[in-house]
C-alpha cells in the first residue's frame, strides 16, 4: 500500500504542483504552502484565483484578487510578473519563450520575456487561456466558442464557434486539437486542420452527469482524461479524427460517487482519479487495473499533481485536507 504524508490546511485549496520535487499547495486565501523539510508558507496574494505550473522554468504562476500575477520559485521566493490594480486575475497560463498569459474581464494579456505586453480584447468574458504547444499562439475560451490569437502578429483571430458557455480550454500536446469544457455537462473539441482556409472540424463529447472541472492529457497525448462522472472518462485521441465515433474508457467506476479531479501519470498510461469523498485511486488504461492510493477523507479532491518521476502524487481537497502519496512506500 502506498504511504500518505498528510498536510492539514485551512480552507479551500485551489491547486497543487511539484517544483523541483517539492510539493506546493495554493490556498484560496492567497498563501502558498510547501513541504520542504517541514511545512513552509509564502504569502503571495490577498485572495488567490488561478495558478499554472510553468514546466519550462519549473515555477508556479499565480493570479489573485489583488490584481497581481506572481511567479513562485521552488524555494518559495515570490516575484511580481504583472499588476493591474483592482482587477481579479481569473486566469493564468505559462507559454514558450518565457511568455505569460493572464486575463480579467473581457481581456487576455500576454507578457513576453522582454517585458512587452500584448492585449487581446474579446466581446465576452475570458473564461480560460491556453498556449499552443508550438509557436506563440493562445486559445481564449469565451461564450460561444474559442478565439485563437497569434501573439506576435497583429490580425484577426481564428474564431472556433460553438453555441454555449465555454469555461476552460486546452490544446492537445501535438497541437492538432483544441478542447473546451462547457457550462453544460459536456466537452467540445475542434480538429485544427493544417490546410490554409480549411474549417476546423467539431467533436462533441457528451453524456456527463455533471460539469467537467478537471482535464488531463496522457504522457504521449493519446488520451484525454476528464472528471464529471462516477468514473474517469478517458477519450481516445490517437486517431487522425480524435474521439469522433469512438467510445471513451470509463475507469474507476464507484457507484454514484463522482470523480472531481484527474491527473495523468508523467510517463505511463495511468491516471490518478480523485473523488468527491476524498478517495484517490490510480487506474491503468490498458486493462482498467486499479490501485488504492488514499482512503476517503475530508472534502472532495480539488487537484492532484505527479512529481517528474511519477513516484509521488500531491493532492488537495475542498476542506484543506491535503498530502503527498508516496508510491515507493
Amino acid at each position: 500500500m502506498p504511504t500518505v504524508a498528510p498536510l492539514d490546511l485551512e480552507g479551500h485549496i485551489v491547486g497543487v504542483a511539484f517544483l523541483k520535487d517539492i510539493p506546493f499547495f495554493a490556498g484560496a486565501v492567497g498563501a502558498i504552502h510547501r513541504l520542504d523539510h517541514g511545512h513552509r508558507t509564502t504569502e503571495a496574494h490577498d485572495g488567490l484565483l488561478s495558478l499554472a505550473h510553468d514546466e519550462a522554468t519549473d515555477t508556479l504562476l499565480t493570479g489573485g484578487e489583488d490584481g497581481k500575477v506572481m511567479r513562485i520559485l521552488a524555494d518559495g521566493t515570490a516575484s511580481l510578473v504583472a499588476e493591474t490594480p483592482r482587477k481579479w486575475i481569473s486566469e493564468v497560463a505559462a507559454g514558450p519563450q518565457g511568455a505569460v498569459a493572464y486575463a480579467f474581464g473581457k481581456t487576455a494579456y500576454v507578457r513576453l520575456a522582454d517585458g512587452n505586453t500584448k492585449e487581446f480584447a474579446e466581446d465576452r468574458t475570458v473564461e480560460g487561456i491556453a498556449f499552443a504547444p508550438k509557436g506563440l499562439r493562445i486559445a481564449v475560451a469565451r461564450y460561444n466558442g474559442v478565439s485563437l490569437h497569434w501573439v506576435a502578429m497583429a490580425g484577426k483571430p481564428v474564431d472556433l464557434e460553438w453555441k454555449g458557455a465555454h469555461t476552460g480550454v486546452t490544446f492537445s500536446p501535438d497541437g492538432r486539437f483544441v478542447v473546451t469544457s462547457m457550462q453544460e455537462n459536456a466537452l467540445h473539441g475542434w480538429k485544427l486542420d493544417a490546410k490554409p482556409g480549411a474549417e476546423a472540424r467539431h467533436m462533441r463529447m457528451t453524456g456527463y452527469p455533471a460539469k467537467v472541472k478537471s482535464l488531463s492529457w496522457s504522457a504521449k497525448g493519446k488520451w484525454l482524461a476528464s472528471s464529471g462522472a462516477p468514473a474517469a472518462i478517458v477519450w481516445p485521441f490517437q486517431g487522425k479524427d480524435g474521439p469522433m465515433g469512438k467510445a471513451p474508457l470509463e475507469l474507476g467506476t464507484r457507484g454514484n460517487t463522482m470523480v472531481t479531479a484527474v491527473s495523468c501519470h508523467p510517463a505511463e498510461d495511468i491516471v490518478a482519479i480523485g473523488y468527491e469523498d476524498g478517495m484517490i485511486i490510480a487506474a491503468r488504461f490498458a486493462d482498467s487495473k486499479e490501485v488504492l492510493l488514499r482512503r476517503p477523507g475530508k472534502g472532495a479532491i480539488t487537484a492532484m499533481a505527479w512529481n517528474k518521476t511519477g513516484r509521488q502524487l500531491a493532492f488537495s481537497s475542498a476542506a484543506g485536507d491535503c498530502g503527498v502519496v508516496d508510491l515507493a512506500g
